[in-house]
């Protein structure tokens, strides 16, 4: 797919640096070129030149690339300068190549033409945002393993056992009242079975990729003076929340974010839990009960055994009791009877509380999580498992081959939206969207 039109955006972020890079991509880049720097590029040579404006003073200098099509990024005319990383420098050099012809690029637009381009597909496209945007290095390596294509291979992998199973049934439909020796419902109860194995497999890689690039919600409530801010500085590793003895010195929420074993956590401190007539802190306790309905978990924080739940039914599900101070009592860590007894102070249950964090959303420390995944391929993967299950029905109560062929050709569908072989415009809008100006 060829575009008429040359985008171009500044590639590296803005502000101050060493280097700024703008990038060019369209038919217009080689003459942009010769008009900029007055010669026109070798294909993947560094050109060392000055970048010069309309009346051929120099703007910047500095080194330029020009990749021609079809071995670029975007599968078109890429042409890329690398100046001083200075905000006005930067500007500069951007509006002169715009004024010889290109437009300023909309977010993700590169990576969405290397994916229109047939550079790379969708899965791979979304994977530049979540290796720059990786909050861990587990998830840094997951990601630039998507980039690289192993999640989509697996899916391809997938595709290609469905598509000898799509075969199978057609040929079954279309000369079922002909001997096809090679047909049989035995193999394609076989293929069928392979099918449901693999499919769960990458289901649940995919899951933990997942986890590793949207992390876990949690919000910390209690009465005052349990430990709750005690609880967010310990995961901080700092003083990210002011401790006092005075009750209520946590009027608003106080929002970190962090790791856990490479999954980020996404961990806040609230007001704490009491009648007050206090119109700040009555403000505070309202952003508190906000917080608990968006969380994925609630860590309840108490100072005794006495534990009532009854004010938090509508969120009973999410709540994990976390029994602290345990080192006043002379207790031991431990987690008994849906409880976790820890000391935030000493220090004393507080891996047990992590690993406990970890298992509640299905994370497996060591499990090897080999790409990243987005909650589209999820909800993609579990439309696949649903149609898969349908067809399995259908063969196993004799019904007709017809709908058995209509639930693979849905799950062909389904797995087709992670890579893109089925998309829509929309789909690639809120994609490309999240992207930073210059990918």
């Amino acid at each position: 797919m060829k575009q008429a039109d040359t985008i171009a955006a500044q590639a590296t972020s803005p502000g101050l640096g060493g280097v700024g890079v703008i990038r060019i991509s369209g038919p217009k880049a080689l003459a942009i070129a010769k008009e900029l720097l007055g010669i026109e590029p070798k294909a993947r040579y560094a050109h060392f030149a000055a970048f010069r404006d309309a009346g051929q003073a120099a703007i910047d200098q500095g080194l330029a690339l020009y990749f021609p099509a079809p071995n670029s990024f975007t599968g078109e005319d890429v042409l890329e300068l690398q100046g001083h990383g200075g905000a006005v420098i930067m500007d500069c050099l951007l509006q002169r190549v715009l004024e010889l012809g290109a437009r300023m690029a909309n977010p993700g637009e590169f990576s969405e033409r290397a994916f229109l381009n047939g550079k790379i597909d969708l899965a791979q496209a979304e994977s530049i945002a979540d290796l720059i945007n990786a909050a861990s290095t587990q998830a840094a390596k997951c990601a630039m393993r998507s980039l690289q294509g192993e999640f989509s291979a697996q899916i391809n992998v997938l595709v290609e056992q469905l598509v000898r199973l799509r075969t199978y049934v057609e040929a079954a439909i279309d000369f079922s009242t002909e001997e096809i020796g090679y047909i049989s419902t035995e193999k394609m109860a076989q293929e069928l079975t392979q099918l449901t194995e693999n499919l769960v497999k990458i289901q649940a890689n995919a899951s933990q990729g997942a986890l590793l690039r949207e992390g876990i919600s949690v919000v910390i409530v209690g009465k005052p003076n349990v430990g709750k801010s005690s609880l967010l500085n310990y995961f901080s590793g700092y003083d990210a929340a002011i401790v006092t003895d005075i009750p209520g010195t946590t009027r608003d929420v106080v929002k970190e974010r962090l790791n856990i074993k490479g999954v980020p956590l996404h961990i806040i401190d609230t007001a704490g839990l009491r009648e007050s007539f206090d119109l700040v802190e009555q403000k505070g306790i309202e952003k508190t009960w906000q917080e608990m309905a968006k969380a994925d978990f609630i860590l309840l924080i108490t100072d005794t055994d006495a534990v009532d739940l009854h004010a938090f039914k509508d969120v009973t599900a999410k709540i994990i009791v976390v029994r602290n101070k345990i080192d006043l009592v002379g207790e031991k860590a431990r987690h008994e009877a849906n409880k976790l007894y820890v000391s935030v102070k000493t220090g004393a249950g507080m891996e047990l509380l992590q690993q406990h964090l970890l298992q509640q959303v299905g994370f497996e420390a060591g499990s090897g999580a080999n790409f990243m995944a987005r909650r589209r391929h999820l909800t993609a993967l579990e439309q696949a498992g649903q149609h898969l299950s349908a067809a399995k029905q259908h063969f196993e109560t004799n019904s007709a081959f017809e709908l058995l062929a209509e639930e693979l050709r849905q799950m062909h569908h389904a797995l087709g939206e992670i890579t893109g072989e089925f998309y829509s415009d929309d789909l690639l809008g809120k994609i490309f969207s999240e992207f930073c100006i210059g990918k």
